[in-house]
C-alpha cells in the first residue's frame, strides 16, 4: 500500500494565516506577534522530543533537511539511515497539497531521491497563484503499510476551549474532514482523558488500536498545551502492529509565549509563506522591531509597483490597503507595512530610509507615489516621527526627484500640526511634491488624490493649533458648569424616517447583560466612576484627570495606583490648576482595601505580567470592569482569563487595545489622544453614537468622523485587537442597544472570525433594533498571491464566509447600513444621523464651552510655544537617540574603530579623536598609576574604610580624598610650573634657584624610594615611548635638564612619575596637531591632568577594597607602639 501523503491536501481551514484548497487565492491573516506557522522538521522536533504516550512513537528523529548547499557525503555520515532504507522525499516550505502537485516522492532509494531532486530543488514552482523556489526538502524513512492503518488528527484553538478532530480514515483523500471527523471540545483549564478519546472521538477504530490511539491523542494534546501550539494536525497517523507513525504533519505555535517556553523550544526559526521570498529589508525592520518597545512591520508585495505606504497603525495600514485595491492599484502597490507604539525619530528615520531605498531602486513609466497615511494617534507624538520621516526624504531627495515620486500626507494626533509643518516645509526646500492633510481631511481620501480618482485641493482647510483647543474661548476666567448631565440628544418618540423597533422579548433593557456564565453590568462607566491604574503611567493618567477636570467631573476618576517595584508612596498630579497627590501601592490587596468605591481597573502590565495580575485582580468582587493594554499575551494565558471573567462577570477590555471612552463620564488610560483631539471631537460631553472597533487608532478615528458626521459619540470601546479579545463587538452591541441614551450604532469590524454574523443574526431576530452602521475592513486580503502579515494577531479568513466582502455583503443583506468602501463611512454615518434627526430621534443640544485645562509645560515646550535656558549644557555625549555618542561620535563607531579606553577618553575629556599614539600613551598612564602598593596615604585609607566595613563606594572616595599636591595631585601642579618656567625662557638652573629662594618645592621632583641610582621603572617606560613617537618634546627635555640639576645635590631627587606625566602630556596637547596653544593651555588649568592619576589610581583602590574584602580583614586599630603620646605636663592651679 503506497504512503498516505501530505496532510495540506485537505481542507486546512482552521490554520490562521492559510486559504482553503477550494480557493484559488491566498488569504490574508493579521499575525502580527501570534500564531505563526512552524516547518514541518521543527514541528516534529518538538513532538519526538516532548510527547509523553505509552504508544510506541516509530522513527523518532530521522529526517534529513536538503538545501542547495547540502554535501551528500557529509549527510550520509550524519544519517546513515539514509544509505540503507527506503525513503521519502518532499518540500518543507508550507506548501499545500504537496501530494497532488507531484511534490512528493515516495519509496525511493538515496539515489533515487537525489534524481528527483535534480529537477525540483532550486527550481522555481507555482502553487496556486503563488511562484516560489523550491529551496528546501525533507528526506524521512518510507513507511509501508495498509489504507485501515491510516488515520487523521487534528488539534485547533478556538475561544470556547481546543478542538479536536478524529478520522478513522487519512491520507490525501481524506476529504471533508469538517463534515467527516468526530469532533471533542476540550473546554479552557480542562483535561483531556483517555476514556473521553476512546468514548467520543475513536468509535469507527478498531478495538486493537483504541487503547495506543487513545494514549497517543492525549499525549499529543497534552504536548499541544505544554508548547502552545495553536494548530497541530497529522494527516496520515499510520499505526502498525510495530507502532505509531507520524509522517505528515503542520503545526503553528503561538509566538507571543516565546517568554515561556523558550527553553523547550530554543531559536524557532518562522519560514515565510511559499512565494514570497524574505527580502533582507523585511529582516531588518524585523530585527528594529524586537529591539523596540514600538511595532515596525514591513511586507515587499511587489517591489517594482509604483505605489508605496508608510502607515502608522495596525487597523489604519488595512483600510489604507482596502482603499488602494478598491482603487484598482493592487498590481501596483508594492509594500504592506505600519509604525506604531511611539517609535522615537531615530526609530521611525531608519523604517523611513528602508522604505525610500526600496523605492528608488528601479524606475516607473508612470513615476511613483508614497502615502503617508495613518489615523488620529491617542499618544505617538505624531511631531518626533515625521522629523524622522523628513530626514530620510532629505537624505534621498535626488533620487527621489529623479524617480518622480509625489508623497501624500494625512495625520492626526498628538502634536500633529508641527508635524505636518515639517513635512510641507521639506516639500518647498527639496523639491518635491508633497501634499499634507491633517484631521480636516477624510484618513483615505489622499489615496484617490494619489491614484487620479480626486483633484488634490489647492489650500486645505487647517485644524487650528494644538494650544488654540487649550485657550478658554469664552474669555471668562471662571469654570463653567458641567455642559451636560446625561445625552447630548433629548430622547423623543419616533414619527418615521429610521425609527428604533421595538425591541423583541431577549434580555429586558436594564442595568446587566445575562452571559453563559454570570451576569455582567450593562453599563461600565459612570461619571462617579472610579479606577485604580496598574503600572506607573504617569503621562496616561494625568490624561484621564485632564478629561475628568473637562467634563466637569467633580473628582478625578483615578483613585489610586499601583506599581510593585517600588514601596506605597503619593504621586503628584494635576487637577485642573491644582497639584493632587495620588496614593501608590506596593500590593493590590491594600489598594483594593484602602478604595472600595473602586470598580475597574486599567492595567498597563507588560505582556509577561498581564495575565497574573489580571487573574489577582478578578479576586475582588469589587472590579467590575479591567482594561488591559499590552499586546502580545500568549492566546492560552488569554482564554483563561476570558473564563475567570465570564465566571465573576467581569467585563474585560482587551487584550492589545487603547481602551475605551465614554464623553463626559470616562476615559481608559490614553483613549481618545491628548486634550486638543478630546476638545476638537467633542469628547467632553456625550452625544448619540455609540461605536465599537477592533482598532486603538482607528477608535480615534471614528471619534473623529463621528464628531463631524453628527452631535458626537455617547460611548466607544476598542476591544482590541488579538485573536481573543476579552468582550466582542457583540457584548457591546447589546449593552448599546440596551441604553436608551444610544440611538444609533457603528461597528468597524475586519477580516476573519464570525463575530458579525451574530450583529446579522440580532438585527434578523429584532434583538437589535437600532440604525446599525457597520464596515469590515480587509477587503484586499483576497487579492494578494501569498500571505501577508497584517498589523493585528486577531484576524483570519479561514473560509470564504470570514471574508470582509462576505461579511459586509451579509450585513447589508440582514438590514445593517454598508458603505461601499471606507470612504464612504462617515457619508453613511451622517445619512442615517440626519434621518434620526429630522424623524425627531435625536433632537441636538446647544453647545456649552467646556473647562479651560492649563497646558503642561513640557508640552508647550514641545509645541514651542515657550522658551526656557536649560539648567545644563553638555558637549560630550548624547544618550537621547537611537545610539549613544561620544563628542558625536557613535558608541557602534568607537568599537569599530577600536579606539580603546584612551580613545574614548579623548573624545569624553578633550572632544576630539586623538592619534593612535596619544590614546596608547593614554592607556600606559592609566596602567603605571594604577596602583604603588598598600602603604601611600590613598590606599591606606581605602584599607581602613573596607576593613571598617564601609561599602565600595564610601572606601574609594576615602582615598581619593587623599589626592592632592602631597599626594599624586602633583600632574597639574608640575605641567604648570615646568610649562611657566619653559615659556616664560628660564634656563634650568634659573628655574630651580628662583623655586629656592622663594622656598616653593618642584612639584613632580623626588621619591622616597627611588632615586638616580634605583630609578623608577614606570617613568623609565613611558620615557621610552615618549621619546620614540611623540612629534616634539620640548617641555619633557627641559624637565629632565632641571632633573640633572636635583640630582646633582641629591640623588632621589627625580622626575617621578608624576612629573613626568605632566610635562609629557604638555608635549601631547601642544604637538598632536589637535589643540591650539590655548587649548592646551586651558585644559592644564582646568585639572585635566590630574583626572589621570584619579583615574588610574582609582582601579588600584578597587583592588585594595576586594583584596580586604577577600581576605576578611577585621576592623583595623593602630598599634599604640606605633604612636608617639606627647602630651603637656600636668599643670596645677
Amino acid at each position: 500500500m503506497s504512503r498516505g501523503l501530505c496532510v495540506q491536501s485537505c481542507r486546512w481551514n482552521r490554520r490562521q494565516g492559510t486559504y482553503l484548497s477550494t480557493s484559488p487565492r491566498a488569504v490574508v491573516s493579521r499575525v502580527a506577534m501570534s500564531a505563526k506557522a512552524i516547518s514541518e522538521q521543527t514541528g516534529k522536533e518538538f513532538l519526538y522530543k516532548y510527547i509523553c504516550t505509552s504508544a510506541a512513537v516509530q522513527n523518532r528523529f530521522k529526517y534529513a533537511s536538503v538545501t542547495g548547499d547540502t554535501e551528500w557525503g557529509r549527510l550520509t555520515q550524519e544519517h546513515p539511515w539514509l544509505l540503507t532504507e527506503r525513503l521519502v522525499v518532499k518540500p518543507d516550505q508550507l506548501i499545500k497539497r504537496r501530494g497532488k502537485l507531484g511534490l512528493v516522492g515516495v519509496n525511493l532509494d538515496l539515489r533515487g531521491v537525489q534524481e528527483w531532486l535534480k529537477s525540483r530543488l532550486m527550481k522555481e514552482a507555482t502553487v496556486g497563484k503563488a511562484k516560489g523556489v523550491l529551496k528546501n526538502f525533507l528526506i524521512e524513512p518510507f513507511v509501508a503499510h495498509k489504507q485501515e492503518e491510516e488515520f487523521y488528527v487534528c488539534i485547533y484553538a478556538a475561544r470556547e476551549g481546543d478542538y479536536v478532530l478524529f478520522y478513522h480514515e487519512g491520507g490525501v483523500d481524506v476529504g471533508d474532514v469538517d463534515a467527516k471527523a468526530q469532533k471533542l471540545l476540550v473546554g479552557v483549564d480542562e483535561k483531556l482523558s483517555e476514556e473521553a478519546v476512546k468514548r467520543q472521538l475513536l468509535t469507527h477504530v478498531p478495538m486493537d488500536r483504541k487503547e495506543v490511539l487513545a494514549s497517543f491523542v492525549v499525549g499529543l494534546f497534552n504536548l499541544y498545551e505544554d508548547l502552545f501550539f495553536t494548530y497541530l494536525e497529522i494527516n496520515p497517523l499510520v499505526v502498525t502492529k510495530d507502532g505509531v507513525f507520524v509522517l505528515d504533519m503542520a503545526a503553528k505555535i503561538d509566538a507571543t509565549a516565546d517568554f515561556i517556553c523558550k527553553a523547550k523550544w530554543g531559536d524557532v526559526e518562522f519560514p515565510p509563506p511559499f512565494g514570497r521570498e524574505a527580502y533582507p529589508e523585511e529582516a531588518y525592520i524585523a530585527d528594529l522591531d524586537a529591539k523596540s518597545g514600538a511595532s515596525l512591520k514591513l511586507t515587499l508585495l511587489n517591489p517594482r509597483g509604483r505605489i508605496w505606504t508608510m502607515v502608522a497603525g495596525g487597523g489604519a495600514s488595512v483600510v489604507y490597503s482596502d482603499t488602494i485595491c478598491d482603487l484598482g492599484g493592487v498590481n501596483e502597490l508594492a509594500n504592506y507595512g505600519e509604525y506604531s507604539g511611539a517609535p522615537s525619530e531615530q526609530q521611525t528615520y531608519d523604517y523611513a530610509k528602508t522604505i525610500l531605498s526600496l523605492m528608488t531602486r528601479e524606475k516607473h513609466p508612470d513615476g511613483k507615489v508614497l502615502i503617508i497615511g495613518g489615523s488620529i494617534a491617542n499618544f505617538t507624538n505624531v511631531a518626533a516621527t515625521f522629523k524622522g520621516i523628513v530626514r530620510a526624504i532629505r537624505d534621498y531627495q535626488e533620487p527621489l526627484k529623479e524617480h518622480e515620486v509625489s508623497i501624500f500626507v494625512r495625520r492626526g494626533g498628538p502634536n500633529y500640526q508641527e508635524g505636518l509643518r515639517v513635512m510641507g516645509e521639506v516639500g518647498k526646500t527639496t523639491g518635491i511634491p508633497i501634499h499634507v492633510f491633517g484631521t480636516e481631511t477624510h484618513m483615505t481620501a489622499i489615496v484617490g488624490m494619489a491614484l487620479g480618482h480626486r483633484p488634490i485641493p489647492n489650500q486645505p482647510p487647517m485644524a487650528s493649533h494644538t494650544a488654540n483647543f487649550l485657550l478658554n474661548s469664552s474669555g471668562s476666567s471662571s469654570t463653567p458648569g458641567t455642559s451636560r448631565t446625561a445625552s447630548f440628544s433629548e430622547p423623543r418618540v419616533a414619527n418615521g424616517g429610521i425609527p428604533a423597533k421595538k425591541a423583541r422579548p431577549g434580555v429586558p433593557p436594564g442595568n446587566t447583560v445575562t452571559t453563559a456564565s454570570t451576569v455582567k453590568a450593562t453599563t461600565l462607566f459612570t461619571k462617579h466612576t472610579k479606577s485604580i491604574v496598574w503600572g506607573m503611567q504617569t503621562r496616561a493618567v494625568q490624561g484621564m484627570l485632564d478629561f475628568d477636570y473637562v467634563c466637569s467631573r467633580e473628582e478625578p476618576s483615578v483613585a489610586a495606583m499601583v506599581y510593585p517595584f517600588t514601596g506605597d508612596h503619593k504621586q503628584k498630579f494635576y487637577w485642573g490648576h491644582k497639584e493632587i497627590l495620588l496614593p501608590v501601592y506596593k500590593n493590590m490587596g491594600d489598594a483594593m482595601k484602602k478604595h472600595p468605591e473602586v470598580d475597574v481597573l486599567i492595567s498597563f502590565a507588560s505582556l509577561r505580567s498581564a495575565f497574573d495580575s489580571t487573574m489577582e485582580t478578578m479576586q475582588y468582587p469589587q472590579i467590575h470592569t479591567i482594561a488591559i493594554i499590552a499586546e502580545g499575551i500568549p492566546e492560552a494565558q488569554t482564554r483563561r482569563l476570558i473564563k475567570r471573567a465570564d465566571e465573576k462577570g467581569v467585563t474585560i477590555i482587551g487584550p492589545a487595545t487603547v481602551g475605551g471612552i465614554k464623553p463626559g463620564c470616562f476615559k481608559i488610560g490614553n483613549t481618545g489622544g491628548m486634550l486638543d483631539n478630546i476638545l476638537a471631537s467633542k469628547l467632553y460631553r456625550p452625544g448619540s453614537v455609540a461605536y465599537v472597533s477592533r482598532s486603538g487608532g482607528m477608535s480615534n478615528e471614528l471619534n473623529n468622523i463621528v464628531s463631524r458626521t453628527t452631535d458626537g459619540v455617547f460611548e466607544g470601546v476598542a476591544i482590541g485587537g488579538d485573536r481573543y479579545p476579552g468582550s466582542t463587538f457583540m457584548d457591546h452591541v447589546l449593552r448599546y442597544q440596551d441604553t436608551p441614551e444610544v440611538k444609533m450604532i457603528v461597528v468597524l469590524g475586519e477580516i476573519g472570525g464570525t463575530e458579525e454574523y451574530k450583529i446579522c443574526d440580532g438585527i434578523r431576530t429584532g434583538r437589535i433594533t437600532k440604525p446599525m452602521v457597520c464596515w469590515c475592513i480587509g477587503t484586499c486580503a483576497t487579492l494578494f498571491s501569498s500571505e501577508v502579515q497584517f498589523g493585528h494577531a486577531g484576524a483570519c479568513a479561514n473560509q470564504a464566509s470570514e471574508t470582509a466582502v462576505a461579511k459586509n455583503q451579509a450585513l447589508m443583506e440582514a438590514g445593517a447600513f454598508v458603505p461601499r468602501s471606507f470612504d464612504e463611512l462617515g457619508d453613511i454615518i451622517k445619512k442615517v444621523y440626519d434621518d434620526l434627526v429630522a424623524t425627531g430621534t435625536i433632537v441636538p443640544a446647544k453647545e456649552v464651552p467646556p473647562p479651560t485645562v492649563p497646558m503642561d509645560y513640557s508640552w508647550a515646550r514641545e509645541l514651542g510655544l515657550i522658551r526656557k535656558p536649560a539648567s545644563f549644557m553638555t558637549s560630550i555625549c548624547d544618550e537621547r537617540g537611537q545610539e549613544l555618542l561620544y563628542a558625536g561620535m557613535p558608541i557602534t563607531e568607537v568599537f569599530k574603530e577600536e579606539m580603546g579606553l584612551g580613545g574614548v577618553l579623548g573624545l569624553l575629556w578633550f572632544q576630539r579623536r586623538l592619534p593612535r599614539y596619544a590614546c596608547q600613551f593614554i592607556e600606559m598612564c592609566l596602567m603605571v598609576t594604577a596602583d604603588h602598593g598598600p602603604a601611600v596615604s590613598g590606599a591606606h585609607n581605602t584599607i581602613i574604610c573596607a576593613r571598617a566595613g564601609k561599602d565600595l563606594i564610601s572606601s574609594l572616595t576615602s582615598g581619593l580624598l587623599t589626592i592632592g599636591d602631597r599626594f599624586g595631585g602633583a600632574l597639574d601642579a608640575a605641567a604648570k610650573q615646568f610649562s611657566k618656567a619653559f615659556d616664560s625662557g628660564l634656563l634650568p638652573m634659573e628655574f630651580v634657584n628662583k623655586m629656592k629662594k622663594e622656598g616653593r618645592l618642584i612639584m613632580g621632583i623626588g621619591h622616597r624610594v627611588k632615586s638616580i641610582n634605583n630609578p623608577d621603572m614606570r617613568v623609565q617606560i613611558l620615557k621610552d615611548y615618549v621619546k620614540q613617537h611623540f612629534p616634539a618634546t620640548q617641555l619633557l627635555d627641559y624637565a629632565l635638564d632641571v632633573e640633572k640639576i636635583t640630582t646633582s645635590k641629591k640623588p632621589n631627587l627625580i622626575l617621578n612619575v608624576d612629573g613626568f606625566i605632566g610635562v609629557a602630556f604638555v608635549d601631547l596637547l601642544r604637538t598632536c596637531g589637535g589643540f591650539t596653544r590655548d587649548e592646551a593651555d586651558e585644559f592644564v588649568e582646568i585639572g585635566a591632568l590630574n583626572g589621570i592619576f584619579v583615574l588610574g589610581r582609582s582601579m588600584g583602590f578597587i583592588g585594595h577594597y576586594l583584596d580586604q574584602k577577600r581576605l576578611k580583614q577585621g576592623l583595623y586599630r593602630h598599634p599604640w607602639d606605633d604612636i608617639s603620646y606627647v602630651l603637656p605636663e600636668h599643670m596645677s592651679m
